[in-house]
């Protein structure tokens, strides 16, 4: 039996694209039974430093970091570049195969999706173009084209890079720069961290989401639904894919059968609906602010009163509002966002059920199952059961 082929994974394993790009380099791996001795560094983060001296067989590395590409321009190895598709195709590098996800696919899914929402304004939260994020880049000028092509005009902001020294200036500009814009509007964010931030800035400015601005963020990274108040309604890049193709690829390389010019463009998987999109046409400024408190807090307990303290009218008048507008009370929706809570949570059967009823806001295990048989005539369990079939 051969000797294992010496592979480099160059990339970035803090960030939640380059994780997925390398699960589906392991899923390769066991799907075919290929046998790599992988390199990555023990830290995540991706380094050159001495690569020139590598013993081994071939790499997979992120071309979006100009820094790698530069380095392995001239490498003698076999390389498979991974990074993000480009309208221009001299962007490319001329001799690499090159595996990309489509920025312009990404940026087509939030778009139609505020459309069926029925917006007709939209913005575009981007990022302070730098040589390593020309895929910001490219989603911004999708987004412009798109409306371009529907002969509307939308409104661009990068903002600021993320520091800690400079965060609380960079969200309160954020946050002016929500007030300022015409409403109702949506927002395709370049990155679910971006679409965080954007969700933290409207928090700050008091501005409901998704009554007023509805949002989109690109990656469906859990770690952004996990810090977030309103849950992150996200595309889903198909970055698994790419690492499967990147890792089949290489393999074809080290047999001598792939041209050097290969391009291979992968589309989006699809898009994870949550509440910070689902934009519904609301006339009352009341049952705007109201819904927007809820989303924030219901899943900590609180109770009619206070989203009538927060909204700044009666109860009474508050729950006037809430039946003319929406047909049902404050306390039923409050009631039910902690059961959309709930259902999601319960898609992943790993999460205990007690941990289910505290995160979602019931005041214990039993309330929840009581909650659950009268308002769907089943247990939680059953609930994800019959979901799953």
């Amino acid at each position: 039996m051969s000797a294992p082929h010496r592979i480099a994974l160059l990339f970035n394993a803090n960030k939640v694209y380059d994780r997925q790009v390398i699960t589906g380099i392991g899923q390769y791996l066991k799907s075919t039974r290929v046998e790599w001795d992988l390199f990555m560094e023990e830290d995540f983060r991706c380094r050159t430093l001495g690569i020139h001296h590598w013993r081994g067989d071939g790499i997979i590395a992120d071309f979006d970091d100009p820094a790698v590409a530069e380095t392995l321009a001239d490498m003698p190895l076999p390389v498979v570049a991974v990074g993000g598709s480009y309208a221009n195709e001299a962007a490319y590098p001329p001799s690499t195969p090159y595996v990309a996800t489509d920025n312009a696919k990404l940026v087509r899914l939030a778009y139609d999706h505020l459309i069926e929402q029925g917006l007709q304004r939209f913005a575009f939260y981007g990022l302070p173009p730098t040589p390593g994020n020309r895929w910001a880049q490219e989603r911004e000028d999708a987004f412009c084209r798109m409306l371009a092509a529907d002969h509307m005009k939308g409104v661009v902001y990068r903002g600021s890079t993320t520091s800690a020294g400079g965060w609380g200036r960079a969200q309160q500009d954020m946050a002016d720069w929500v007030l300022s814009l015409p409403k109702p509007i949506g927002i395709i964010a370049v990155t679910d961290a971006r679409a965080r931030q954007l969700l933290q800035s409207c928090v700050v400015a008091d501005v409901p989401v998704p009554e007023q601005i509805a949002v989109v963020g690109i990656d469906n990274d859990p770690i952004a639904q996990l810090l977030g108040r309103i849950a992150l309604t996200s595309v889903i890049q198909g970055a698994e894919s790419m690492g499967h193709e990147a890792a089949q690829l290489l393999h074809k390389m080290l047999h001598g059968q792939v041209p050097p010019a290969t391009r291979i463009v992968v589309p989006p998987v699809g898009i994870n609906v949550q509440a910070s999109s689902l934009h519904q046409p609301i006339k009352s400024p009341h049952v705007m602010r109201a819904r927007h408190y809820i989303r924030q807090y219901a899943c900590l307990g609180i109770k009619a009163e206070q989203v009538a303290d927060y909204v700044g009218i009666s109860r009474t008048l508050l729950e006037e509002h809430f039946k003319r507008e929406l047909r049902q009370t404050v306390h039923q929706a409050i009631m039910a966002h902690k059961l959309e809570i709930a259902r999601g949570m319960l898609a992943d059967p790993g999460v205990p059920l007690a941990d289910v009823a505290v995160r979602s806001g019931f005041t214990s295990l039993q309330y929840m199952y009581a909650v659950f048989r009268r308002e769907f005539n089943c247990t939680p369990r059953q609930y994800a059961e019959r979901e799953e079939g």
